[in-house]
């Protein structure tokens, strides 16, 4: 059995027993409850322990990989430029579209609280800073002190500026701090892969505290984040072809037709990289993009570039800001903004199930919102995550095709085959 659907059994297992105590005996519900929660917290703590040295390491080795694929050629350079501006624009997009979304949904009060009670964790973000108190504090003083007090976004940049600096150094050096830097990322992978083996049981330890105390009303409350996060997806996605459009002047037609095989293997694989094989054939053959490009574009894409996942980090913020009443200023969705974009580019060499949390923990925590929901969240993850992956496939194909009309530089897209 797959991790995921181990996963949503225990989803399903823990909503199951938590609705039937509810209903049949709310005093014994409670109790379980109460034994149950100590669990769960324990589950998450072992997340949460990883993050600060995994997100260091991942953002550095990232910087470098860009720097040398960037290192390659013109073509690579003008690839990272497009891959950062697309993050960013997603991540911007999200943070508009997500509360929006969010804002039509039924508000209910009672629901809510005892969904908040369940799970335990409370909103600790100050009020929202000035724009020079936020830029004030954009750069660490003590980078050390960022780690310890999680704060992400001080913790990224001082990361950033490691990583610029090392991709400056001696190139047997550099090979000699980054062997250890992989090391420590992989062994923080290799802890994650320990914990996720237990997630089953964290998620159902999370999932009957929270049935068994809201009861069958907390359905809807999952079943709006499934809508709100595949909405998400899908408006990033149409958004993508306007951009292919309006910045590669292709042909929406023909785009969306060379497009199509590409997206349904992503959606019944959920795979990047099970797609690559589709989207080189198609740039290629449909498209009419020259072999070298394609060669270089696509699989670089496939490497550092997932359009999607700063969407979904500022999506799930959002979301859980939503569940605990917290209204978010444009100060703190700015930092979360260019924390998710540079989160993404060193984070796509993770697992599926550690990519989602590992990701929005640090986003979540620089808003300092509760990061509880976050492993009931993840059960319910995998809807979604196929309208994520045919996002990311797009995306690939888009910047490709940015590409390919940049080194054309001439008014009409490269004929291909109608």
């Amino acid at each position: 059995m797959s991790a995921p659907l181990k996963v949503l059994l225990g989803l399903l297992l823990g909503a199951l027993i938590g609705l039937s105590l509810s209903s049949w005996n709310q005093p014994l519900a409670l109790q379980v409850a109460e034994w149950a929660k100590p669990v769960g917290r324990l589950w998450l703590n072992a997340l949460q322990m990883t993050v600060v040295p995994l997100v260091t390491a991942l953002v550095i080795m990232g910087v470098n990989n860009a720097s040398n694929a960037a290192a390659s050629g013109r073509a690579a350079r003008n690839a990272i430029i497009v891959f950062a501006v697309l993050l960013v624009a997603a991540a911007s997009f999200s943070a508009v579209a997500t509360p929006a979304l969010l804002g039509l949904i039924p508000n209910d009060a009672q629901t809510l609280e005892a969904f908040r009670t369940a799970l335990g964790g409370h909103h600790t973000a100050a009020v929202a800073a000035t724009p020079t108190q936020w830029i004030a504090t954009v750069i660490p003083s003590n980078a050390l002190a960022a780690a310890a007090s999680s704060a992400m976004l001080p913790l990224v940049v001082f990361a950033l500026f490691f990583g610029f600096a090392l991709s400056r150094q001696d190139a047997e050096r550099r090979e000699r701090l980054l062997g250890l830097i992989s090391i420590i990322a992989d062994t923080m992978i290799t802890i994650i892969r320990w914990v996720l083996w237990a997630a089953p049981l964290g998620v159902f330890s999370l999932v009957l505290v929270v049935c068994a105390e809201v009861g069958i009303s907390v359905l809807g409350v999952f079943g709006w984040y499934i809508l709100v996060m595949c909405a998400v997806y899908i408006l990033v996605t149409l958004l993508l072809y306007v951009v292919a459009a309006l910045a590669a002047r292709e042909n929406l037609r023909r785009f969306a037709r060379a497009l199509l095989p590409v997206q349904l293997i992503a959606g019944s694989t959920q795979s990047s990289l099970a797609s690559l094989p589709s989207m080189i054939d198609s740039a290629r053959n449909r498209l009419g993009y020259p072999a070298a490009l394609t060669s270089l574009m696509l699989p670089m894409a496939v490497s550092l570039f997932r359009v999607t996942s700063p969407a979904q980090y500022i999506a799930v913020a959002s979301f859980i800001a939503w569940l605990y009443g917290v209204e978010l200023g444009f100060s703190q969705y700015a930092v979360a903004v260019l924390l998710a974009a540079a989160i993404s580019m060193g984070s796509t060499g993770l697992p599926g199930q550690a990519n989602f949390l590992t990701n929005n923990l640090p986003v979540t925590q620089s808003l300092g919102l509760p990061v509880e929901p976050l492993g009931v969240l993840l059960a319910m993850d995998t809807i979604p995550d196929v309208f994520c992956t045919v996002g990311n496939v797009t995306g690939h194909m888009t910047a490709t095709a940015v590409i390919a009309r940049h080194e054309a530089g001439n008014d009409s897209p490269p004929a291909g085959p109608a």
